[in-house]
């Protein structure tokens, strides 16, 4: 309404010539590449920030859950010792900056999300003197058909399509994930792009993590996940795939390469003893 006040007086004034006006700007688009993204064993990943963070903190890695093992359906694991290797790649992916290594093993599960978060020996100051720069983790719900890209570092591939939809309840063999991210069928991801980053193009950010898809068009199954609505109706859609959102782990980073899964407003589920008791 301001804008059409302002336009109207503008052509008031005007006694010569129509006023010129600018075009309205167009939004900001993300040029994706594979800054940040990682590779590793079967699996692809990236390096990953919330939006504050410091140079001297220890940087973090993105991936999947079943990336780490094949979980129990209900496993929350949190400070594990590890000992595991990634491989940062270029901007164009075509050659890797460093190989990096892991200490710990902050967080991991399948229950309700598929995500792990490892902690690495190295901090964001570092990677980014050796060229590299961590992905921003939204802080917001991605919204419904939006501009994707699934960046996999494992396959040195962008895979470009839109979000379709935000599944009640994603079923596949013993687990269930909720509110995963649908795919539109452009994004025909496979083995190996477990743990991409699924990045908003609109904003460059990371709002999900890609983890699975139906390859058979069996029925809830291993590798062929089902969805299952409020009223309990399933639905299976051979070839699609499909992300868990991230914006939820955002809170839970409080800084230091540590997982707070106290912290106000954190989502990710805690361990079953946790659970239980008032911690």
């Amino acid at each position: 309404m301001r804008h059409l006040v302002a336009v109207l007086a503008a052509l008031v004034l005007s006694v010569s010539a129509a006023p010129a006006f600018a075009a309205p700007a167009a939004p900001v688009r993300a040029e994706l590449d594979f800054t940040g993204a990682v590779s590793l064993q079967g699996c692809s990943g990236a390096v990953v920030r919330p939006p504050e963070h410091r140079p001297s903190d220890p940087a973090l890695v993105m991936t999947n859950g079943h990336c780490v093992k094949f979980m129990e359906p209900e496993e929350v694991m949190v400070d594990v010792p590890a000992d595991r290797k990634f491989t940062l790649l270029d901007r164009s992916g075509e050659s890797s900056l460093a190989t990096l290594r892991a200490s710990t093993l902050v967080y991991a599960t399948m229950h309700r999300t598929d995500v792990a978060l490892y902690k690495l020996t190295s901090t964001y100051g570092e990677l980014e003197a050796l060229g590299g720069r961590a992905m921003e983790l939204s802080a917001e719900h991605p919204a419904e058909g939006i501009d994707i890209g699934v960046v996999s570092g494992y396959w040195r591939q962008v895979y470009s399509c839109r979000s379709d939809g935000y599944v009640h309840q994603l079923r596949e063999g013993r687990w269930t994930w909720l509110g995963s991210m649908r795919y539109t069928a452009d994004c025909r991801t496979r083995g190996g792009t477990s743990g991409s980053p699924v990045v908003d193009v609109a904003t460059g950010k990371v709002v999900a993590v890609n983890n699975t898809g139906n390859e058979d068009g069996e029925r809830c199954t291993d590798n062929n996940p089902c969805e299952v609505d409020e009223n309990g109706e399933v639905t299976v859609r051979q070839g699609i795939g499909y992300a868990q959102q991230t914006h939820q782990i955002v809170p839970c980073l409080t800084g230091d390469g540590r997982v707070d899964l106290t912290a106000p407003g954190c989502g990710l589920p805690r361990p079953a003893a946790w659970r239980r008791s008032p911690h």
